[in-house]
Protein backbone atom coordinates (compact mmCIF):
# COMPACT_ATOMS: atom_id res chain seq x y z
CA UNK A 1 0.00 0.00 0.00
CA UNK A 2 1.88 3.33 -0.74
CA UNK A 3 1.96 5.60 1.35
CA UNK A 4 0.07 8.77 1.87
CA UNK A 5 2.77 11.66 1.50
CA UNK A 6 0.64 14.48 2.69
CA UNK A 7 0.29 12.38 6.02
CA UNK A 8 3.24 13.54 8.01
CA UNK A 9 2.33 17.20 6.85
CA UNK A 10 -0.77 17.05 8.31
CA UNK A 11 -0.33 16.37 11.18
CA UNK A 12 2.54 19.25 11.96
CA UNK A 13 -0.05 21.37 10.77
CA UNK A 14 -2.72 20.43 13.36
CA UNK A 15 -1.07 21.42 16.42
CA UNK A 16 0.04 24.87 14.61
CA UNK A 17 -3.29 25.69 13.23
CA UNK A 18 -4.31 24.35 16.97
CA UNK A 19 -2.06 27.11 18.21
CA UNK A 20 -2.86 29.99 16.18
CA UNK A 21 -6.51 29.44 17.42
CA UNK A 22 -5.69 29.25 20.76
CA UNK A 23 -3.76 32.58 20.41
CA UNK A 24 -6.04 34.13 18.80
CA UNK A 25 -8.86 32.95 21.06
CA UNK A 26 -6.46 34.36 24.11
CA UNK A 27 -5.91 37.70 22.44
CA UNK A 28 -9.80 37.88 22.02
CA UNK A 29 -10.13 37.82 25.82
CA UNK A 30 -7.24 39.87 26.66
CA UNK A 31 -9.24 42.37 24.69
CA UNK A 32 -11.94 41.86 26.64
CA UNK A 33 -10.54 42.38 29.49
CA UNK A 34 -9.11 45.25 28.53
CA UNK A 35 -12.68 46.83 27.39
CA UNK A 36 -14.24 45.65 30.82
CA UNK A 37 -11.69 47.08 32.42
CA UNK A 38 -12.09 50.89 31.06
CA UNK A 39 -16.15 50.21 31.60
CA UNK A 40 -15.42 49.41 35.23
CA UNK A 41 -12.66 52.08 36.27
CA UNK A 42 -15.46 54.73 34.69
CA UNK A 43 -18.20 52.82 37.07
CA UNK A 44 -16.21 52.70 39.72
CA UNK A 45 -14.55 56.11 39.40
CA UNK A 46 -18.33 57.71 40.69
CA UNK A 47 -17.56 56.19 44.39
CA UNK A 48 -14.20 55.54 44.39
CA UNK A 49 -11.75 58.87 44.84
CA UNK A 50 -8.34 56.98 43.35
CA UNK A 51 -10.07 55.18 41.09
CA UNK A 52 -11.38 58.90 39.83
CA UNK A 53 -7.78 59.99 39.73
CA UNK A 54 -7.12 56.70 37.51
CA UNK A 55 -9.94 57.66 35.20
CA UNK A 56 -9.35 61.58 35.11
CA UNK A 57 -5.89 60.92 33.94
CA UNK A 58 -6.70 58.57 31.17
CA UNK A 59 -8.70 61.44 29.73
CA UNK A 60 -7.24 63.13 27.00
CA UNK A 61 -4.27 61.53 27.55
CA UNK A 62 -2.80 60.92 24.29
CA UNK A 63 -3.24 64.92 23.56
CA UNK A 64 -1.67 66.03 26.82
CA UNK A 65 1.44 63.38 25.79
CA UNK A 66 1.90 64.56 22.00
CA UNK A 67 1.47 68.14 23.31
CA UNK A 68 4.51 67.78 25.98
CA UNK A 69 6.96 66.32 22.89
CA UNK A 70 5.70 68.55 20.21
CA UNK A 71 8.97 70.55 19.76
CA UNK A 72 11.03 68.27 21.35
CA UNK A 73 13.36 66.53 18.92
CA UNK A 74 15.63 64.98 21.24
CA UNK A 75 16.19 60.93 21.63
CA UNK A 76 14.23 59.48 24.79
CA UNK A 77 14.02 56.71 26.86
CA UNK A 78 11.18 55.55 28.34
CA UNK A 79 11.03 54.13 31.91
CA UNK A 80 7.84 52.37 32.76
CA UNK A 81 6.15 50.77 36.29
CA UNK A 82 2.89 50.14 37.97
CA UNK A 83 3.15 52.18 40.69
CA UNK A 84 4.75 54.02 43.98
CA UNK A 85 6.37 50.24 44.91
CA UNK A 86 8.09 49.93 41.21
CA UNK A 87 9.35 53.45 40.99
CA UNK A 88 11.47 52.87 43.92
CA UNK A 89 12.61 49.68 42.09
CA UNK A 90 13.57 51.29 39.07
CA UNK A 91 14.50 54.72 41.00
CA UNK A 92 18.52 53.85 40.37
CA UNK A 93 18.43 52.47 37.36
CA UNK A 94 17.11 55.86 36.56
CA UNK A 95 19.51 57.56 38.05
CA UNK A 96 22.19 55.83 37.03
CA UNK A 97 20.82 56.44 33.05
CA UNK A 98 20.81 60.00 33.06
CA UNK A 99 24.17 60.09 35.03
CA UNK A 100 25.39 58.36 31.93
CA UNK A 101 23.36 59.70 28.90
CA UNK A 102 22.62 63.07 30.28
CA UNK A 103 21.39 64.40 26.82
CA UNK A 104 18.66 61.97 26.57
CA UNK A 105 14.94 62.65 27.26
CA UNK A 106 13.33 60.51 30.17
CA UNK A 107 9.76 59.80 29.64
CA UNK A 108 8.03 58.11 32.80
CA UNK A 109 4.86 56.55 32.98
CA UNK A 110 2.47 55.25 35.71
CA UNK A 111 -0.65 52.87 35.79
CA UNK A 112 -1.96 53.54 39.00
CA UNK A 113 -2.39 56.91 40.96
CA UNK A 114 -0.36 56.15 44.15
CA UNK A 115 2.71 56.36 41.40
CA UNK A 116 1.57 59.10 39.42
CA UNK A 117 0.07 61.76 42.11
CA UNK A 118 3.23 61.29 44.53
CA UNK A 119 5.75 61.23 41.61
CA UNK A 120 4.05 63.69 39.09
CA UNK A 121 6.82 66.18 39.81
CA UNK A 122 9.98 63.62 39.73
CA UNK A 123 12.78 65.42 38.71
CA UNK A 124 14.71 62.73 37.60
CA UNK A 125 12.56 62.36 34.15
CA UNK A 126 11.47 65.12 31.71
CA UNK A 127 8.10 64.03 31.39
CA UNK A 128 5.86 62.04 33.63
CA UNK A 129 2.54 60.55 32.70
CA UNK A 130 -0.31 58.10 33.13
CA UNK A 131 0.05 55.35 30.45
CA UNK A 132 -2.64 54.82 28.08
CA UNK A 133 -4.93 51.62 28.65
CA UNK A 134 -3.45 49.06 26.43
CA UNK A 135 -5.37 48.82 23.30
CA UNK A 136 -3.53 48.32 19.93
CA UNK A 137 -4.63 51.74 18.75
CA UNK A 138 -3.14 53.65 22.50
CA UNK A 139 -0.17 51.38 21.80
CA UNK A 140 0.56 52.26 18.20
CA UNK A 141 0.11 55.99 18.99
CA UNK A 142 2.16 56.24 22.10
CA UNK A 143 4.74 54.65 20.67
CA UNK A 144 4.72 56.73 17.27
CA UNK A 145 4.46 60.02 19.53
CA UNK A 146 7.53 58.76 21.91
CA UNK A 147 9.49 56.97 19.84
CA UNK A 148 11.72 55.83 22.28
CA UNK A 149 14.83 54.59 21.81
CA UNK A 150 15.05 52.26 24.54
CA UNK A 151 12.28 50.97 27.04
CA UNK A 152 12.55 49.84 30.23
CA UNK A 153 9.86 48.11 31.94
CA UNK A 154 10.18 47.28 36.16
CA UNK A 155 9.48 43.76 37.49
CA UNK A 156 5.69 43.15 36.74
CA UNK A 157 4.46 45.07 33.58
CA UNK A 158 3.30 42.49 30.97
CA UNK A 159 1.57 44.72 28.52
CA UNK A 160 0.34 42.74 25.49
CA UNK A 161 -0.09 45.04 22.40
CA UNK A 162 2.75 48.05 23.65
CA UNK A 163 5.14 45.17 24.40
CA UNK A 164 4.01 43.64 20.43
CA UNK A 165 4.18 46.90 18.98
CA UNK A 166 7.80 47.54 20.70
CA UNK A 167 8.93 43.73 19.79
CA UNK A 168 7.62 44.63 15.41
CA UNK A 169 9.77 48.06 15.44
CA UNK A 170 12.44 46.05 16.57
CA UNK A 171 13.19 48.71 19.68
CA UNK A 172 14.98 46.89 23.10
CA UNK A 173 12.77 46.24 25.83
CA UNK A 174 14.35 45.74 29.66
CA UNK A 175 12.78 43.83 32.10
CA UNK A 176 14.29 44.74 35.02
CA UNK A 177 13.99 43.11 38.78
CA UNK A 178 11.63 40.84 38.23
CA UNK A 179 10.31 37.82 39.62
CA UNK A 180 8.38 34.51 38.64
CA UNK A 181 6.55 31.59 40.60
CA UNK A 182 5.76 28.79 39.11
CA UNK A 183 1.71 29.42 39.35
CA UNK A 184 2.05 32.15 37.32
CA UNK A 185 -0.10 31.62 33.93
CA UNK A 186 3.72 31.92 32.07
CA UNK A 187 4.35 28.30 33.11
CA UNK A 188 1.04 27.22 32.51
CA UNK A 189 -0.18 24.83 29.39
CA UNK A 190 -2.50 27.36 28.29
CA UNK A 191 -0.10 30.23 28.71
CA UNK A 192 0.72 30.23 25.04
CA UNK A 193 0.03 34.44 24.95
CA UNK A 194 1.40 35.23 27.86
CA UNK A 195 4.81 33.09 26.70
CA UNK A 196 4.75 35.57 23.94
CA UNK A 197 4.84 38.65 25.78
CA UNK A 198 7.98 37.51 27.65
CA UNK A 199 9.51 36.39 23.90
CA UNK A 200 9.05 40.44 23.47
CA UNK A 201 11.42 41.55 25.87
CA UNK A 202 15.29 41.93 24.59
CA UNK A 203 16.52 40.92 27.97
CA UNK A 204 14.93 40.14 31.18
CA UNK A 205 16.76 40.63 34.70
CA UNK A 206 15.58 38.78 37.45
CA UNK A 207 15.97 38.51 40.90
CA UNK A 208 17.30 35.21 41.95
CA UNK A 209 18.04 31.61 40.17
CA UNK A 210 14.16 30.03 40.71
CA UNK A 211 13.11 32.85 38.43
CA UNK A 212 15.72 32.56 35.66
CA UNK A 213 15.34 28.58 35.60
CA UNK A 214 11.27 28.78 35.32
CA UNK A 215 12.06 31.17 32.31
CA UNK A 216 14.81 28.52 30.74
CA UNK A 217 11.79 25.58 31.11
CA UNK A 218 9.39 28.09 28.89
CA UNK A 219 11.92 28.74 26.31
CA UNK A 220 13.10 32.52 27.25
CA UNK A 221 16.90 32.05 27.39
CA UNK A 222 17.61 35.94 27.15
CA UNK A 223 17.91 36.56 31.17
CA UNK A 224 19.96 36.78 33.45
CA UNK A 225 20.43 37.49 37.36
CA UNK A 226 20.94 40.94 38.59
CA UNK A 227 19.47 40.93 41.74
CA UNK A 228 16.35 43.40 43.37
CA UNK A 229 17.70 47.34 42.50
CA UNK A 230 15.59 47.93 45.38
CA UNK A 231 18.76 47.22 47.61
CA UNK A 232 20.83 49.63 45.92
CA UNK A 233 17.76 52.53 46.27
CA UNK A 234 17.88 51.53 50.15
CA UNK A 235 21.23 51.77 51.00
CA UNK A 236 21.19 55.34 48.87
CA UNK A 237 18.23 56.32 51.10
CA UNK A 238 19.82 55.66 54.40
CA UNK A 239 23.09 57.69 53.52
CA UNK A 240 20.68 60.54 52.29
CA UNK A 241 17.86 59.92 55.25
CA UNK A 242 16.74 63.61 56.06
CA UNK A 243 17.11 65.08 59.42
CA UNK A 244 13.65 64.90 61.07
CA UNK A 245 13.90 67.49 63.88
CA UNK A 246 10.33 67.18 65.27
CA UNK A 247 10.62 63.30 65.58
CA UNK A 248 13.55 63.58 67.47
CA UNK A 249 12.20 65.59 69.58
CA UNK A 250 9.21 63.39 70.15
CA UNK A 251 11.27 60.08 70.97
CA UNK A 252 13.73 61.35 73.45
CA UNK A 253 15.83 58.25 75.38
CA UNK A 254 13.66 55.05 75.67
CA UNK A 255 13.08 52.65 72.66
CA UNK A 256 10.57 52.96 69.60
CA UNK A 257 8.91 51.20 67.43
CA UNK A 258 8.53 52.24 63.44
CA UNK A 259 5.33 51.60 62.25
CA UNK A 260 5.46 51.29 58.23
CA UNK A 261 2.84 51.48 55.77
CA UNK A 262 -0.18 50.04 58.41
CA UNK A 263 -3.64 49.47 57.52
CA UNK A 264 -6.24 48.31 59.74
CA UNK A 265 -5.37 44.63 59.64
CA UNK A 266 -2.42 45.81 60.91
CA UNK A 267 -3.66 47.91 63.63
CA UNK A 268 -6.13 45.12 65.11
CA UNK A 269 -3.08 43.29 65.84
CA UNK A 270 -0.98 46.42 66.74
CA UNK A 271 -3.54 48.57 68.87
CA UNK A 272 -3.56 45.90 72.32
CA UNK A 273 0.43 45.91 71.57
CA UNK A 274 0.42 49.92 71.92
CA UNK A 275 -1.71 49.44 74.88
CA UNK A 276 0.03 47.72 76.67
CA UNK A 277 3.54 48.55 76.13
CA UNK A 278 3.96 51.56 77.71
CA UNK A 279 8.05 51.71 77.56
CA UNK A 280 7.92 52.49 74.22
CA UNK A 281 7.27 55.44 71.71
CA UNK A 282 5.71 54.85 68.31
CA UNK A 283 5.65 56.18 65.25
CA UNK A 284 2.86 55.76 62.82
CA UNK A 285 2.79 55.95 59.61
CA UNK A 286 -0.57 54.23 57.62
CA UNK A 287 -0.81 53.54 54.44
CA UNK A 288 -3.61 55.22 53.15
CA UNK A 289 -3.84 59.17 54.14
CA UNK A 290 -7.36 58.43 55.42
CA UNK A 291 -8.89 60.60 57.71
CA UNK A 292 -11.50 58.35 58.61
CA UNK A 293 -8.51 55.79 59.58
CA UNK A 294 -6.84 58.05 61.49
CA UNK A 295 -9.59 58.72 63.63
CA UNK A 296 -10.29 54.98 64.16
CA UNK A 297 -6.34 54.46 65.08
CA UNK A 298 -6.52 58.30 67.55
CA UNK A 299 -10.11 56.56 69.65
CA UNK A 300 -8.70 53.08 70.15
CA UNK A 301 -5.47 53.99 71.19
CA UNK A 302 -5.38 54.60 74.82
CA UNK A 303 -2.10 56.70 74.65
CA UNK A 304 -1.25 60.51 74.02
CA UNK A 305 -1.45 60.58 70.50
CA UNK A 306 -0.46 63.33 68.31
CA UNK A 307 -0.59 64.07 64.52
CA UNK A 308 2.69 64.84 62.75
CA UNK A 309 1.09 67.61 60.74
CA UNK A 310 -0.75 69.69 64.22
CA UNK A 311 2.34 69.95 65.80
CA UNK A 312 5.64 72.58 65.86
CA UNK A 313 7.02 70.47 68.92
CA UNK A 314 5.34 67.47 70.27
CA UNK A 315 3.80 68.12 74.02
CA UNK A 316 5.89 65.98 76.67
CA UNK A 317 2.78 63.52 77.25
CA UNK A 318 2.94 62.65 73.42
CA UNK A 319 3.71 58.75 73.17
CA UNK A 320 2.59 57.95 69.66
CA UNK A 321 3.17 60.36 66.74
CA UNK A 322 1.05 59.60 64.06
CA UNK A 323 2.60 60.22 60.74
CA UNK A 324 0.00 62.00 58.29
CA UNK A 325 2.42 63.44 56.15
CA UNK A 326 3.74 61.69 52.40
CA UNK A 327 6.95 61.07 51.78
CA UNK A 328 8.40 60.66 55.21
CA UNK A 329 8.63 56.81 55.83
CA UNK A 330 11.80 56.03 54.49
CA UNK A 331 13.74 59.12 56.70
CA UNK A 332 11.60 57.82 59.96
CA UNK A 333 13.29 54.19 60.21
CA UNK A 334 16.88 55.66 61.73
CA UNK A 335 14.72 56.68 64.16
CA UNK A 336 13.37 53.04 65.16
CA UNK A 337 14.72 50.25 67.55
CA UNK A 338 12.06 48.20 65.96
CA UNK A 339 9.97 48.01 62.94
CA UNK A 340 6.76 46.88 61.88
CA UNK A 341 5.89 46.42 58.42
CA UNK A 342 2.07 46.85 57.29
CA UNK A 343 0.37 44.71 54.47
CA UNK A 344 1.19 41.00 55.34
CA UNK A 345 -2.09 40.62 57.12
CA UNK A 346 -3.76 41.90 53.95
CA UNK A 347 -2.96 41.98 49.77
CA UNK A 348 0.81 42.04 50.50
CA UNK A 349 3.73 43.11 52.63
CA UNK A 350 5.35 46.07 51.87
CA UNK A 351 8.70 47.50 51.66
CA UNK A 352 10.77 46.14 54.36
CA UNK A 353 14.43 47.14 53.13
CA UNK A 354 14.21 50.38 54.12
CA UNK A 355 14.09 48.81 57.85
CA UNK A 356 16.48 46.54 56.67
CA UNK A 357 18.84 49.10 55.97
CA UNK A 358 18.98 50.35 59.20
CA UNK A 359 19.86 47.53 61.14
CA UNK A 360 16.91 47.24 63.54
CA UNK A 361 14.93 43.72 64.19
CA UNK A 362 11.89 43.91 61.39
CA UNK A 363 7.97 42.23 62.40
CA UNK A 364 5.24 41.91 60.09
CA UNK A 365 2.23 39.41 59.45
CA UNK A 366 2.13 35.57 58.46
CA UNK A 367 -0.61 35.82 55.95
CA UNK A 368 1.42 37.41 52.82
CA UNK A 369 4.68 37.72 52.09
CA UNK A 370 6.16 34.11 51.32
CA UNK A 371 6.34 36.41 47.64
CA UNK A 372 8.30 38.42 48.50
CA UNK A 373 12.06 37.02 48.74
CA UNK A 374 13.21 39.76 51.43
CA UNK A 375 10.98 38.38 54.07
CA UNK A 376 11.81 34.77 53.10
CA UNK A 377 15.38 35.75 53.35
CA UNK A 378 15.21 37.46 56.56
CA UNK A 379 13.11 35.55 58.56
CA UNK A 380 15.25 32.64 57.43
CA UNK A 381 18.53 34.83 58.86
CA UNK A 382 16.66 35.46 61.93
CA UNK A 383 16.34 39.28 61.13
CA UNK A 384 12.48 39.76 60.90
CA UNK A 385 9.58 37.72 62.27
CA UNK A 386 6.08 36.98 60.91
CA UNK A 387 3.62 37.22 63.48
CA UNK A 388 0.32 35.56 63.78
CA UNK A 389 -1.66 38.09 66.69
CA UNK A 390 -0.95 40.10 69.28
CA UNK A 391 0.44 37.41 71.91
CA UNK A 392 3.14 36.35 69.54
CA UNK A 393 4.18 39.92 68.55
CA UNK A 394 4.29 40.26 72.19
CA UNK A 395 6.78 36.93 72.78
CA UNK A 396 9.08 37.79 69.75
CA UNK A 397 9.49 41.28 71.15
CA UNK A 398 9.80 40.52 74.76
CA UNK A 399 12.56 37.80 73.87
CA UNK A 400 14.65 40.60 71.85
CA UNK A 401 14.37 43.29 74.22
CA UNK A 402 15.37 41.34 77.25
CA UNK A 403 18.59 39.89 75.28
CA UNK A 404 20.66 42.57 74.71
CA UNK A 405 23.27 40.08 72.68
CA UNK A 406 20.34 38.41 70.47
CA UNK A 407 18.74 42.01 69.80
CA UNK A 408 22.30 43.24 68.28
CA UNK A 409 22.44 40.05 66.33
CA UNK A 410 18.92 39.96 64.88
CA UNK A 411 19.59 43.47 63.74
CA UNK A 412 22.79 43.28 62.74
CA UNK A 413 21.50 40.41 60.14
CA UNK A 414 19.53 42.65 58.86
CA UNK A 415 21.87 45.61 58.02
CA UNK A 416 24.13 43.20 56.47
CA UNK A 417 21.54 41.10 54.03
CA UNK A 418 20.81 45.06 52.26
CA UNK A 419 24.46 45.44 51.61
CA UNK A 420 25.21 41.89 50.84
CA UNK A 421 22.82 42.77 47.80
CA UNK A 422 23.24 45.74 46.48
CA UNK A 423 24.79 46.09 42.67
CA UNK A 424 22.04 44.99 40.37
CA UNK A 425 21.59 48.93 39.09
CA UNK A 426 25.82 48.60 37.83
CA UNK A 427 24.64 44.97 36.43
CA UNK A 428 22.18 45.81 34.40
CA UNK A 429 23.80 49.48 33.74
CA UNK A 430 26.66 47.33 31.67
CA UNK A 431 23.97 45.66 29.47
CA UNK A 432 22.72 48.51 28.38
CA UNK A 433 25.69 50.44 27.44
CA UNK A 434 26.90 47.15 26.09
CA UNK A 435 23.83 47.02 23.16
CA UNK A 436 23.46 49.03 19.87
CA UNK A 437 21.34 51.58 20.95
CA UNK A 438 23.42 51.75 24.14
CA UNK A 439 26.26 53.04 21.88
CA UNK A 440 24.90 55.48 19.29
CA UNK A 441 22.97 56.96 23.01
Amino acid sequence: MAQNKNYKPRLLILPRLANLMLLFFQRFIYNASIFVFKASIRLASIFNPKVRLLSEGQKELLSKIAGDLKNDDNQRVWFHCASLGEFEQGRPVIEAFRSTYPNIKILLTFFSPSGYEVRKNYSGADYVHYLPIDTASNARRFISLVKPKLVIFIKYEFWYHYLTQLYQKDIPVFLISAIFRKQQIFFKPYGQLHKKILECFHHIFVQNQKSKDLLNQIGVTSCSIAGDTRFDRVQDVAKEASSLPLVESFIGTGPVMVVGSCWPEDMEVLVPFINRHVEIKFILAPHEMDQTFFKQIEKKITRNVIRYSLASQPPSPAEVLMVDSVGLLSSLYQYGNYAFIGGAFGQGLHNILEAATFGVPIFFGNRSYKKFQEAVDLIRLKGAFAIKDTGELTDKFNALSEDKERYQETGDQCRAYVQENVGATNTIMKQIQAIDVGASL
